[in-house]
């Protein structure tokens, strides 16, 4: 009998392991499978985290009931807003509707030789009683040319005859934009154009004058970009960094940079390119990089030193040991990116009613309700905020805190519970002042030529090429943002001293 029951309870402890290993092997093939979908929805379907097209009026109960549960029978319901009807104009194919106004206009006149103008039936001669005008876009390849300023000098023939020296005048001279260069403003601004604006790399900008017959290298370009970063835009970055400073709204962001050359770490190390911006509320929009070797969270603290307020990021840490009067407000795309990405995870027919199709329900209405209050002034849209979004906010934490206990941690469901519950502090700091804003992709959006630059031309050679292309960067994308040309722009702030 003693040894039976010592076998039953081995098989029992047998069968427990085994129960236990099928259980992780069940969530370990769970993840994989999870990580495929991911994968294949990064490669081929859409970035957008916009909730399916009918999916929240599905949602509509489930969310109204989880509403109740948290205040009892009362639910939040948005207010109808009607939106005006959009009308597309037609487009005429005309070239005046394309071109801006003030464009010049070349007029060819074609008429028939004196000889043509009489009538082949009488034999008088024909008058002219009207014409057809057809207008076409002209376009040439930029033009490039050699500007000589001769300096004249002037001296007095009277005093040189009665004292024996010369009265010498010179015509003033203008300052050359990099002394002992052929460069010009219109130069300069045009290749930062083409590299910053339009993401072409030296190389092509090489090969194409060449094509033209220009034979400027790459290096020549290059140090022309980086000795005029250095001596006329940094400047005026430098006021404008002051000037970010004096808000009280911020968004940052930070992207990853490979540079080549930099002292003590091996080329394929990673470097990163900040971004920090102005918020809507701005009166002047400022958009600024900067280039640092890593992502260590002192870098933000000194680039922000005199700035107090609230900044907008996402969900890095870093952000969060920042000082007190610096108050981190999360971005909720971030956290409707992780329900969307549990989504796609599930079979199609699965989604429907789904977890994840609930959390992200929740979050695509926050934005929704955001879209109505857009016209809002800041003391109107804290009110509406309290109003309609905390309790669809208390309703979700309710949501997630009941979810947390049903769901693997190690799931994609499960990571994007703990991300919302995790960053849920700053998630909601939003509610705070009417200024801030719902999500960080503001931020976003200002990063994204860079990246989009850096798929072009990949790497910055040296830290010294890599902090001239963050003040580039910065000058054009302010001006941008402020409605300006960046190439005319960048003429003004290269040659502000020249003719």
């Amino acid at each position: 009998m003693e040894n039976e029951k010592k076998t039953a309870e081995k098989q029992a402890e047998t069968v427990t392991i085994s129960r236990a290993e099928y259980e992780e092997l069940k969530l370990q093939n769970q993840w994989l499978l999870e990580q495929l979908g991911l994968a294949k929805k990064r490669q081929f379907r859409s970035s957008s985290e916009r909730i399916q097209e009918g999916l929240m009026d599905q949602l509509g109960l489930t969310l109204n009931e989880a509403e109740a549960y948290a205040y009892g029978t009362k639910s939040a319901t948005a207010e109808q807003i009607a939106v005006k009807a959009h009308v597309r104009k037609r487009k005429s194919g005309n070239v005046l509707e394309v071109v801006p106004d003030g464009t010049p206009t070349e007029v060819v006149e074609h008429r028939l030789p004196e000889k043509d103008l009489v009538c082949k039936v009488c034999g008088s001669q024909m008058e002219e009683i009207g014409k057809e005008v057809h207008r076409t876009l002209k376009m040439e390849p930029p033009k490039f040319w050699i500007r000589e300023d001769v300096y004249y000098t002037y001296k007095c023939m009277k005093c040189e005859r009665e004292t024996g020296e010369a009265n010498l005048v010179k015509s003033p001279r203008a300052p050359a934009l990099l002394p002992g260069s052929f460069a010009s403003a219109e130069a300069v601004a045009h290749i930062m154009t083409q590299k910053f604006v339009m993401y072409s790399p030296l190389y092509r900008l090489q090969q194409e004058f060449n094509r033209q017959g220009l034979k400027l290298s790459r290096q020549t370009m290059s140090n022309w970009l980086l000795n005029v970063s250095e001596m006329w835009l940094q400047p005026i970055y430098n006021v404008l960094h002051e000037k970010l400073r004096k808000e009280r709204v911020l968004h940052a962001d930070e992207t990853t940079l490979q540079v080549l050359k930099e002292a003590g770490r091996p080329s394929t190390s990673k470097s990163y390119m900040w971004l920090y911006r102005t918020s809507g509320c701005a009166e002047q929009a400022i958009v600024l990089y900067e280039y640092q070797s890593t992502r260590k969270a002192e870098h933000a603290e000194n680039f922000l030193k005199g700035f107090s307020g609230w900044l907008h990021a996402d969900g890095y840490q870093g952000y969060h040991r920042l000082p007190e009067n610096i108050r981190v407000v999360g971005c909720w795309a971030h956290a409707r990116r992780k329900f969307d990405e549990a989504l796609q995870t599930l079979p199609k027919e699965k989604q429907k009613d789904s977890p994840a199709a609930i959390g992200e329900c929740y979050c695509s209405r926050l934005f929704k309700l955001e879209e109505a209050f857009a016209e809002l002034t800041p003391e109107e849209r804290y009110e509406k905020r309290l109003e309609q979004e905390k309790p669809v906010l208390d309703a979700l934490l309710s949501w997630a805190n009941e979810m947390q206990a049903k769901t693997a941690p190690k799931s994609v469901m499960g990571r994007a519970i703990h991300y919302l519950l995790e960053q849920w502090p700053y998630l909601i700091r939003y509610l705070e002042d009417g200024r801030l804003e719902l999500s960080n992709n503001r931020a976003e959006r200002s990063i994204k030529p860079f990246v989009i630059g850096r798929k072009n031309w990949l790497f910055a050679n040296t830290p010294g090429g890599a902090q001239a292309s963050s003040v580039i960067y910065s000058l054009i994308e302010t001006a941008k943002e402020n409605g300006l040309d960046p190439y005319r722009y960048l003429l003004w702030a290269c040659g502000m001293l020249l003719p």
